[in-house]
């Protein structure tokens, strides 16, 4: 009997089969769909605590040094979890990968609520950490076991709506409603559980397979061929992630320390302007080719650098806003850009090694020099400390741009 694959389960077509063909094609559908908002959940729940600094500086007397060890805690994490945890599903099945990464971060939430110390932030983090980390990987898979038409798009667009979903939405709940501490995170906990419960009820859409255990080894791996394409995206690459790192440490504390801006929502719309610029450029700009995207991202980048940088001079939310809407649509374009840019120069038995090699610098560049950043502020002052980092990242994207301008002369 002639068999079709639907979410990655042979159903025979044929007979009293049809039916059950057409329920596997609207669980497909609500897979999909589940394992999208699920997806942004999780970076919603990354990005929660953000707006939440300043309170927790106040209630905990903590240093802009510690804020970037909580917030580093949750990268390396994270980074660890993407190592070793990463293509777990494809041995232990989508399902049971994503339930375990719901309960962690249902667990987080709770930490989180409960918290009374840096301490006990460090655990949250770490926890919710590695929970995103399981939880980016399967999901991808998921959403591209069940819809690979659109996966493509969904995947490049779910972590930039989480991201400014969760900041946006923990500014203001912190701004206007009460118990800001807690009703974000209890929020997020009945979110990951009502996915959970649908989740649990959906058809498991990958094959296992044995090896479990051996996978759990990091594959770091740079193929030959990718090499020089990935040494010269390298330098904006860092400067890219290490400027999202920054936002989500210490600028709704830049943008308090410089406007006088006291009210959280004005510091989750700054974050969450970069992410949402991102986004919306990564859609409108994906049929454009990766060379094209790559300049355009630096020199987006570098002009919304110094306009923001020029708006924490003058002491203007306004100018600051509009600086970070310039810089996020060069933050999107050079994420994708680059991306795109070593793919293209990997087989498909190198993809895996490569990604995690992409990925482990762009999430050590994300904690690493908010960390360097967080330890200079108290010295020279936060608004000092963003002038000396927007430079850095202005330096970094130009020479990438200088580099590849020389490798296309050399062709």
């Amino acid at each position: 009997m002639r068999a079709e694959t639907l979410c990655g389960i042979e159903i025979p077509i044929g007979g009293r089969s049809v039916a059950k063909a057409s329920a596997g094609t609207l669980s497909c559908s609500v897979t999909t769909i589940t394992a999208a908002a699920a997806a942004i959940t999780f970076s919603a729940s990354g990005a929660a605590p953000t707006p939440l600094y300043h309170e927790y500086q106040v209630h905990f007397g903590l240093t802009p040094f510690m804020i970037t060890i909580i917030f580093a805690a949750y990268v390396l994490s994270l980074l660890v979890a993407l190592l070793t945890v990463g293509s777990l599903s494809d041995y232990i099945g989508r399902r049971p990968a994503t339930l375990a990464a719901l309960t962690a971060n249902i667990l987080a939430m709770v930490v989180f609520m409960t918290a009374g110390s840096a301490a006990a932030l460090i655990v949250a983090r770490i926890m919710q950490g590695f929970a995103s980390g399981l939880a980016i990987t399967t999901l991808a898979a998921t959403i591209l076991d069940t819809d690979k038409e659109r996966a493509p798009l969904l995947n490049s667009v779910t972590a930039f709506a989480g991201l400014s979903a969760g900041t946006l939405g923990a500014g203001a709940l912190v701004t206007f409603a009460p118990a800001p501490e807690q009703l974000i995170f209890v929020v997020l906990l009945v979110i990951s559980a009502i996915a959970a419960a649908i989740l649990w009820f959906m058809p498991e859409t990958a094959k296992t397979k044995p090896g479990a255990l051996a996978s759990l080894l990091p594959h770091v791996h740079v193929p030959r061929a990718a090499r020089a394409t990935f040494a010269a995206i390298t330098p904006v690459n860092v400067a890219s992630w290490s400027l999202g790192g920054f936002y989500f440490s210490l600028m709704p504390s830049v943008v308090r320390a410089a406007t006088g801006a006291t009210l959280p929502i004005v510091g989750g719309l700054v974050v969450a302007a970069l992410t949402l610029s991102g986004a919306v450029a990564v859609l409108t700009l994906r049929k454009l080719s990766p060379e094209r995207m790559l300049v355009l991202g630096i020199i987006t980048l570098t002009f919304g650098v110094l306009i923001t940088l020029a708006g924490v001079q003058s002491q203007n939310v306004n100018i600051m806003l509009f600086g970070t809407v310039v810089g996020g649509i060069g933050f999107g374009t050079v994420f994708s850009g680059t991306l795109r840019s070593v793919l293209a120069h990997a087989g498909a038995g190198e993809r895996a090694g490569l990604l995690s090699a992409y990925f482990v610098e762009g999430y050590l560049a994300f904690s690493v020099p908010a960390l360097i950043a967080g330890f200079l502020a108290p010295v020279v002052g936060l608004t000092r400390t963003a002038d000396f980092y927007g430079a850095g990242v202005i330096l970094l994207a130009i020479s990438t741009l200088i580099v590849n301008l020389v490798r296309q002369r050399r062709v």
